[in-house]
């Protein structure tokens, strides 16, 4: 069987459970039979990269274990194990769900990042962690997200960006307007060797009409695209921005 270009034992094919998470979680290794697997810090509702301590402890263990002792953060608020051996795939999935770190979205919609805005920075115009929630809320079904595809969204909550937001393929960033905490939308950011920074597609929304406003930007890439393999930000780049536009503020 062969998931992402890594090989592991037939003995684990039949376990559809265990075939969604590696495909989306484990990568290709330089190494022969290794691999690099990315522990997801993003469950359903939670704030994305939020980690427990005793779940600090639990990554350790298995760093230790299955890593060579090995174990990296990384800026999309996972944790990584670069030298996992592909025979040790099968019992890491196991140990990785029972710590809560086998969620098979890395790469989906609810992989996104996010700053600790309002809640926790004094710097903050608004709020980002109630909007990732709700998010990952309206998006929690794995089938929706599979459907979607790669789309990276990722949130600021000032214009500090430590959210990346310019740079998500859709970005959302927090600020203060008259005392009302708005939300600009950009749309086309890329961070990848393609870079380009997100349009503005025009006024902010208020937090609860977030979520709708990202739904109907997913239901037009869905509808406008060429086929299931062309990505959120090749068709974006194709399509030009109105469609988007007229997606989240009607026929102007």
């Amino acid at each position: 069987m062969t998931i992402r270009h890594v090989t592991v034992g037939e003995a684990c094919g039949s376990d559809k459970g265990f075939n969604n998470w590696a495909s989306r979680n484990v990568h290709p290794h330089r190494a022969p039979g290794y691999a690099a697997v990315t522990l997801s810090l993003k469950p359903n509702a939670v704030a994305p990269g939020d980690i427990s301590a005793e779940q600090l402890e639990a990554a350790a263990d298995l760093a230790e274990q299955y890593s060579l002792g090995e174990i990296r953060s990384t800026h999309y608020q996972n944790l990584v194990l670069p030298y996992v051996r592909q025979k040790d795939l099968y019992e890491l999935w196991h140990k990785a769900r029972e710590a809560g770190f086998a969620t098979p979205n890395i790469g989906l919609l609810s992989d996104m990042i996010c700053c600790p805005g309002g809640d926790f920075c004094s710097l903050a115009n608004a709020r980002s962690i109630p909007i990732a929630q709700e998010l990952t809320r309206k998006f929690a079904a794995p089938e929706r997200q599979k459907q979607i595809g790669d789309l990276k969204i990722k949130i600021s909550g000032c214009i500090n960006a430590c959210g990346h937001h310019h740079a998500g393929h859709i970005g959302i960033l927090g600020v203060e307007k008259k005392g009302t905490e708005l939300y600009q939308i950009s749309v086309g950011g890329d961070g990848t060797e393609h870079a380009a920074i997100g349009d503005i597609l025009g006024h902010g929304f208020v937090a609860e009409d977030v979520p709708d406003a990202i739904e109907r930007l997913v239901e037009t890439y869905i509808s406008r695209r060429e086929s299931a393999n062309e990505p959120f930000i090749a068709a974006y780049r194709r399509l030009g921005e109105a469609p988007f536009k007229e997606a989240l503020y009607g026929a102007q």
